[in-house]
This record gives structure tokens, sequence and C-alpha cells, in this order.
């Protein structure tokens, strides 16, 4: 008896053990290797947590708690991205000069800060104020989080580790949506501060996990070279604008999809949330996947090119949905037109990441990054009404439009890649200094 007790116990521990290891390595999947990178990917995990609440509930919340019209709320925000778009150079710069580290740090707290200061502001000029600080300081800290990304991490390495962080980021999204959902059930003042007030706590984390990570070396200014020479390098500043269209696709789904769902199609209305739940758990799943493909510039440009035709086809199969289909029918449709955009989504960034820290000098990456990560700031600003117009307007053959937009311009970027390789000099890649960290 005592021998089939101890038997029944270690296989039962042995069991347990098995099981926290396969746990633990489908978790290690979804997660970059140990040191630098992944406690940035927990600084993302962290702010995007925040991010999802704030996306889900900022409109009632600038509404209902702070007292703003919705003209005033579509007003100040479409100003403080602008604002934010146009100082994402400058502050990438900032990061290449004082370290990304350092000025990603800052940025977190400054993040927080905006973010915790909607929780007192109740006029709109004081509204305005805290949106163009938080635009301001999420776009600089995307750019400075990039160039630490770049810094840290060996070329060869970086889309792959890119593509780790962009899977922890939708993780966090989801979770941060669903808290936004509690806030709405809820729909009092009290919930959306609760929201609100996480929020700011999520950057203020992330803060403390960017500390974590190594510093980088700065490398000196050379004399007589332009302090912003981004803005002087043409090739790369074309493709700063191609991918800018192609990252029309976010307000396609976020926002026409759903309006398209509602006017002229028979599914049902609960569709709209599952196809961001497709494109969410999409992207947290296969991006790792999607990314191991993108290793050098063809390969990147090969990615982009079926991102377009990835597009082409979801606009092609959303646009079947216009020709009266049952409930059942129209939602299945529809939900694989949401996959494949999403597959055109994980394309897409796969080969945008490699193209933007391929192209940029190793020195400049925080001012390269900043003036590319300004593409989802103009597809929010222009995106909409475009798009808008083309497929509610247009039906069908709108949808066929926007489609064909998507490839035509994905198919630009191969040349206009290549042209930005001839005016690089050979020997602009350099090795990134980990101090004695490995992370890959």
């Amino acid at each position: 008896m005592t021998s089939t007790a101890t038997d029944r116990t270690a296989t039962e521990a042995t069991g347990s053990t098995g099981a926290t290891e396969a746990t633990g390595s489908r978790l290690s999947r979804l997660l970059p290797p140990a040191g630098a990178a992944r406690n940035l990917a927990m600084a993302q995990l962290a702010n995007s947590v925040g991010d999802g609440a704030f996306i889900v509930t900022s409109a009632l919340f600038f509404t209902r708690v702070v007292g703003l019209s919705t003209a005033q709320v579509g007003l100040g925000l479409t100003i403080a991205w602008l604002v934010g778009f146009l100082t994402g150079v400058p502050l990438g710069n900032l990061a290449d000069r004082k370290g990304p580290r350092g000025v990603a740090i800052l940025l977190a707290f400054s993040t927080a800060l905006s973010v915790g200061s909607f929780l007192f502001v109740r006029s709109f000029p004081l509204f305005l104020i805290a949106a163009i600080a938080y635009a301001s300081s999420q776009t600089g800290l995307t750019a400075a989080r990039q160039a630490l990304l770049a810094g840290l991490v060996a070329p060869a390495e970086r889309t792959r580790i890119r593509a780790f962080l962009q899977s922890t980021v939708n993780g966090g999204l989801a979770v941060g949506a669903a808290l936004g959902g509690v806030a709405l059930r809820f729909d009092t003042a009290p919930a959306y501060l609760t929201v609100f007030a996480i929020d700011a706590t999520s950057f203020l984390i992330a803060a403390v996990l960017i500390h974590r990570v190594p510093q980088v070396t700065v490398a000196l200014r050379v004399a007589g070279e332009p302090r912003l020479a981004v803005l002087h390098d043409r090739p790369y500043a074309v493709l700063a604008l191609l991918n800018a269209v192609m990252l029309m696709f976010m307000p396609l789904l976020s926002l026409v999809a759903p309006l398209w769902i509602v006017e002229r199609t028979n599914a049902p209305g609960w569709v709209v949330a599952s196809l961001l739940i497709v494109n969410t758990l999409g992207v947290t799943l296969f991006q790792v996947r999607i990314a191991r493909s993108v290793t050098d510039l063809r390969t990147a440009t090969r990615s982009v090119r079926f991102a377009g035709v990835a597009m082409l086809a979801a606009c092609s199969v959303f646009a079947l949905t216009a020709f009266g289909m049952t409930p059942v029918g129209a939602a299945a449709v529809l939900a694989v037109a949401a996959a494949l955009l999403t597959l055109g989504e994980m394309k897409l960034a796969s080969g945008a990441w490699e193209i933007s820290f391929g192209l940029a000098p190793a020195d400049q990456q925080g001012q390269y990054q900043g003036f590319f990560g300004t593409g989802p700031a103009i597809a929010r600003m222009l995106g909409p009404a475009l798009l808008t117009t083309l497929v509610l307007g247009w039906g069908p053959i709108g949808w066929l439009v926007v489609g064909a937009l998507f490839l035509g311009t994905s198919v630009a970027i191969g040349p206009t890649v290549r042209w930005a390789a001839r005016t690089r000099p050979a020997s602009q890649v350099v090795e990134p200094s980990l101090n004695g960290e490995c992370v890959a």
C-alpha cells in the first residue's frame, strides 16, 4: 500500500511538472528570449493593456465624464494626433542624442501624466492640452522604443523580436479591451475614472520595466551632418508614405467594416465584435510565425507584396456580403474577410519592420523610426474620411478600389526599397552593443 501510494504521488507530481512545462513552453512561444527583449515585451504588454482600455472607453469618457461634445472630442483628437505626427522625428532624434532608454522612460512617465490629467480636466482647452501631451508622448515613446530595440538586438534578429513584441501588444490590447468592456457595462463615472487610472498606471509600470534594460551607446553627431537627416532622405520618405497608405487597413477594420456590416449586410450585430476578436487573436498567435520568413530587404518586399494580395482578397470578400446573403452566411464570409485582412496585416508588419530598421543609419534609428512611425497617425487622420466615402458611397466597387489601392501600393514598395538601398553606404549596418547581455 505504501509503495503504491508513493508511486501514485510520484506520478501525480511528474504529471503536474509536465503540465507546468507544457504551459511554460506554450507561453515561451509568445514571448521573446529572456533578457532585454523580454523586458521590452513586458513593458509593451503593460502599456498595451492601458491602451486597450483607453480605445474602448475614451469616446464615452470624454463625453460623459469630461463633458465635451462629440465634435469637440473629434476636433481635439485630430489636432492632438497632428501635433504628435510633427513631434515624432524631433523626439526620435532626442533618443539618438541622449540615449533611447532614458528618453523612453521619460516619455512613458509623460504619457502616464497626460493620461492621469484626463481624470481632472473638465473643459475643452485643458482637454486639448492633455490630448496633445498624450499624442506627442505616445509618438515619441514609440520612436524611442524602436531605437532601443535596434540598439539592443542584432540586425538579423530585429524583425523576429519585433514580432514577439507585436504579439504581446495584441494580447495586452485584448485584456485592456475586456477591462474597458466592464466599465462600459457599468457606464458610471467611477468606472470610467478607474479605467483611466489603470491606463496611467500601466505606463508607470512600463517605465520601470524599460529601466531594467541595458543602456545603448550613443554615437556622436558627425560635423556638418543635418540635425534631422531623415528629412533629407527622399527614398525613405517615400517608403514611409507608402507604408502609411498600407496602414489604412486599421480604420478599415475598426470603423468602415462595422458601418458596412450594419448598413449593407444581413449579418447580425455581434459579428462586429467577432471580427475584432479574429484580428486580435490572429496577430497574438501567428505574428511571430509569419515573421520568420522575413530575414532581409528582399524577403521583406516579398512579404509586403503578399500583404497587398491578401488585402485585395479581403476587400473582394467584404464586397460579396452586399449580395443578399443569409445572416449566417454573411457572418461566415465576413469572418473569412477578417482573417484575410489579418494575414495581410501580419505580412505587412513583418516586411515594414525589416525595411524601416534595415534602411536606417545605425546611429539615427530614433529619428528614422520616429519618421516611419508617423504612418499610423496619417492613416488615422486621412483613412476614415477616404475609406468611408469609397466603401459606403460606392458599395462593392468601392471595396475593389480600396483593395486595388493596397495591391498597387505594395507593388510600388519593392522598387522604392531598391532605390533606397542604392543610396545607403555599404558600411551602414553596425552591430549593436548589448553591454555584455545576450538577448537572442
